[in-house]
């Protein structure tokens, strides 16, 4: 893998730049779909291609039970297992760690979202999981059919090269957003610990470029220690990680405290985030690449992105709109479907209104992003 930063904005941290793989580039700033079990539901790898997206994010660990490693290596490897002809990353495992632990245990995400008044247990070092446990080793998790299941840095490397994607991630501990400094601190060392095994036992000559997470919660004393030690070890590219803080002005500060710490001429980027409204904040900070559900998770459920916001197609009201969902957009859901056949898909429970949505939801997504290039290279970002 090559990186090259073409053009810096002179009104931010922004960024354009290139990343160049075996199967192809990608220009950042870019958002990553992701295709967790090796297909963006819904979507063939050809129709994912028609939506402009130029990279992929598969899931090790639900890829490692389903169909296994070993198949996808037979097959000589994912891209050619799902027919994808352009790049692709797979994560380490280390935010099952977060969603199938303390995330499911307290029903939060990377970024705090509670009502107001309403009680939050801290998690302290020492306190465990009722799903997974966690040791100074790796993680064991309890497999789909009960069974125990240990996951560690050495299995996540090794199940990642069999997968053989462009670009992996080193296997860490993403934290939820309601630990204590002491279990920050201590998940912080475990990550770092994690790291360096990655990072040693990853082939030298590999064609798979493994980025380095930084973690380090809500704290700036944990982030930029990790910042300044993940960055020590020579990744080709960088992960942030983790939790992000209570609310979205908390994630631009994580952020803010994390990247100076990181080499410029190597790409940064941001597990798990991407609303519409975070992308040219995040952009301005200098991210480069970022992985989000949103569009395909909204799809599935009914609802579409469009200039003027968000519609919720479950409506009847939609049943009487014969307008496209958005005037100005040109995916082919929009150049040929209107709003009120969309709504009766959504409403019959036909899979069609979804990979329909699906198809349009990430051409919109990646116009928008896009978009944000073009401000850049015009000097207005």
């Amino acid at each position: 893998m090559e990186f090259k930063v073409l053009k810096k904005s002179k009104l931010s941290k922004a960024r354009l730049g290139i990343i160049k793989t075996a199967y192809g580039e990608v220009e950042t700033p870019a958002l990553v779909p992701v295709a967790t079990q090796a297909v963006v539901k819904t979507l063939t790898s050809e129709e994912v291609v028609q939506t402009k997206t130029q990279i992929l994010i598969a899931n090790t660990y639900h890829l490692h039970h389903k169909p296994g490693e070993n198949i996808v290596s037979k097959a000589h490897g994912l891209n050619k297992f799902m027919n994808w002809q352009r790049p692709l990353m797979t994560d380490s495992g280390g935010f099952q760690v977060f969603s199938l632990g303390f995330g499911r245990d307290f029903q939060v995400g990377k970024v705090l979202k509670y009502f107001p008044g309403k009680k939050v247990a801290i998690i302290n070092y020492g306190d465990t999981s009722r799903f997974v446990r966690i040791t100074d080793s790796g993680v064991t998790f309890r497999a789909p059919d009960g069974r125990p299941e240990f996951l560690g840095p050495r299995e996540s490397m090794a199940i990642q090269e069999k997968l053989g994607a462009d670009i992996i991630f080193a296997f860490d501990e993403c934290t939820a957003p309601l630990v204590s400094y002491e279990y920050a601190k201590k998940a912080l060392e475990r990550t770092h610990r994690w790291a360096r095994i990655c990072a040693h036992v990853h082939p030298v000559k590999s064609k798979q470029a493994l980025f380095g997470i930084v973690q380090g919660s809500r704290f700036r004393e944990l982030r930029e220690e990790s910042a300044k030690f993940i960055n020590s070890l020579g990744f080709p590219g960088f992960g942030i990680g983790g939790d992000l803080g209570g609310t979205k002005a908390d994630m631009r500060i994580i952020i803010n405290w994390v990247l100076p710490h990181l080499d410029y001429e190597k790409p940064r980027h941001l597990l798990g985030i991407g609303y519409l409204e975070d992308v040219e904040d995040i952009v301005k900070l200098g991210i480069d690449t970022f992985d989000c559900t949103v569009p395909t998770h909204y799809a599935r459920r009914g609802t579409a992105f469009v200039e003027s916001g968000k519609l919720d197609l479950n409506k009847s009201v939609f049943l009487k709109d014969s307008k496209p969902l958005d005037k100005n957009c040109l995916c082919m859901v929009c150049q040929n479907y209107k709003r009120n056949y969309l709504t009766h898909l959504i409403r019959a429970g036909e899979i069609t209104g979804m990979k329909l949505l699906t198809f349009h939801n990430l051409y919109f997504f990646n116009t928008f992003v896009e978009k944000v290039r073009d401000k850049i290279k015009k000097g207005k970002l």
